[in-house]
């Protein structure tokens, strides 16, 4: 069984602080998938950079204390790559992948457009380059049955079910229509699947909620979390969980279980 978990800690050392190494201790992911670690590798300390029995692996932003994805793992993978080749992107620190035989898990953290047009419009220059990527992805599958499992933070919302306030969200970033738009064609055209929905079709699962007001008390949250995989290790998907007893950042670590393994 392979374990994947994907969170993101918005400040890394401020989740371990909050008790993440605990959690990792009782849950035992063989994968996590961090996104908005907010350091440089210079700056953690080993706990932090490899805690037992993990090795870490990072893509850190250019700017301090900003963005920056890592993976976990412990089973060293045969490749680690970053980035999608973009310079705009990967100097924000936006996705890391390691690589096994048959299996590549990617952490990926795309760009918010809710703090105004300009940060809108570079998360849409990011949708547009990213659809090619993925769609790469697939063709490979297609092409090897090498499988992939995409984590991270989308920062997209994809169906009304997704988030508890849609109605007053609908012009707002993270459920902007042509933001949902993109999400269906990466699953209905490019043909990942939404491994979290295909296990919970159910109301009122999310993984971020706002700080302000009661959210967090109240379940007002969104899901903007996902594990999208290739349909072959989709369909090995056995378990899923959001973590909501205690809380490391305002968002939630999403886990799911597949019937497969790569160490």
């Amino acid at each position: 069984m392979l374990r994947v978990t994907s969170l993101n800690v918005n400040g890394l050392r401020s989740a371990f602080r909050k008790g993440l190494s605990q959690w990792l201790d009782s849950h035992q992911p063989d994968v996590v998938c961090l996104q908005e670690v907010k350091a440089h590798e210079i700056d953690l300390d080993q706990a932090l950079l490899r805690p037992t029995p993990y090795d870490g692996h990072f893509h850190c932003a250019e700017k301090k204390g900003y963005s920056g994805v890592g993976i976990y793992t412990r089973h060293a993978p045969k490749t680690v790559f970053s980035g999608i080749g973009l310079e705009e992107f990967d100097r924000e620190g936006r996705l890391i992948a390691a690589s096994w035989e048959n299996l590549t898990i990617v952490s990926a953290y795309l760009p918010s457009g809710s703090s105004g047009d300009e940060r809108q419009a570079v998360k849409m220059r990011f949708l547009d380059a990213f659809a090619p990527w993925l769609d790469n992805l697939m063709r490979t599958h297609r092409e090897s049955g090498h499988e992939f499992i995409i984590c991270g933070d989308w920062n997209i919302a994809h169906k009304e079910i997704d988030l508890k306030n849609w109605r007053g969200n609908r012009k707002n970033s993270g459920f902007l229509p042509e933001e949902r738009d993109w999400l269906t064609h990466v699953f209905n055209d490019i043909g990942f699947v939404d491994v979290f929905r295909q296990l919970e079709p159910g109301e009122d699962h999310y993984t971020w909620w706002s700080n302000r007001g009661q959210a967090w008390a109240k379940n007002v949250g969104w899901r903007i979390d996902y594990q999208i995989a290739t349909p072959g290790i989709a369909a090995s998907a056995k378990r899923t969980e959001i973590f909501k007893a205690e809380r490391y950042s305002d968002h939630a670590p999403l886990t799911i279980d597949y019937d497969v393994s790569i160490g």
